[in-house]
């Protein structure tokens, strides 16, 4: 019997300038309103959730701009200037989150530096994330941060919307040393990486609209 994989997907990171512009712009795209989530005092973001399969979901992020800034760079590159005039002209998906049951272990695994483990809390929920501390996405979002839950999950509690992630795709121009990362976390199956000059991340969401790419 093969080895269970390291890692699953566990949710898709979807920037907006504002939360309000990300959420208006996914329930025109969809039909879909995204779940108020909560805050990230640590980061100073804010979020609204999708359910998008048993566990897995979609989390719409953004700069909260009734927190203060941070002592450090916030995550998912949300402090890059290149990547904030990028949002200007509409929510993107910029990043993916892997699930694993034991973070020391996948980290060890990997193949490149996802970050350093920290532990995060809000109300009910519990996990450690892999966090660099210079904020940037690894592989430039196409190599997945890491998350181990040590609570209830949050898609547990997500209505089911009708949304279903289908397929999750990048471009990168780099994409061997990408792909043997993704093997060694047993994600190969899950994410599809080909060459490119420009790195892009897509994923295709089965809504109440039809197929629609994100």
């Amino acid at each position: 019997m093969a080895d269970a994989p390291l890692a699953e997907i566990d949710h898709l990171v979807y920037a907006a300038t504002t939360l309000a512009q990300g959420i208006d712009y996914f329930a025109e795209l969809t039909g879909i309103v995204a779940r108020p989530g909560g805050k990230h005092p640590t980061m100073g973001t804010h979020n609204a959730l999708v359910k998008l399969g048993p566990r897995a979901y979609l989390e719409i992020i953004a700069i909260d701009p009734d927190a203060p800034a941070p002592p450090r760079k916030r995550w998912f590159d949300l402090d890059d200037g290149d990547l904030r005039a990028d949002l200007l002209g509409r929510p993107k998906l910029v990043h993916w989150v892997a699930r694993v049951r034991d973070l020391d272990r996948a980290i060890a695994s990997a193949g490149y530096d996802p970050g350093v483990p920290t532990a995060f809390a809000r109300n009910d929920y519990r996990w450690r994330l892999t966090l660099p501390d210079d904020g940037r996405r690894p592989g430039r979002g196409v190599l997945p941060t890491l998350i181990e839950w040590s609570s209830a999950h949050p898609a547990d509690a997500l209505p089911d919307a009708g949304a279903v992630l289908e397929q999750l795709a990048a471009t990168h121009p780099d994409p061997t040393p990408i792909r043997r990362s993704l093997a060694r976390l047993g994600l190969d199956a899950e994410m599809r990486v080909t060459f490119d000059r420009v790195v892009r991340l897509a994923a295709m969401v089965r809504t109440p609209r039809g197929l629609v790419a994100l």
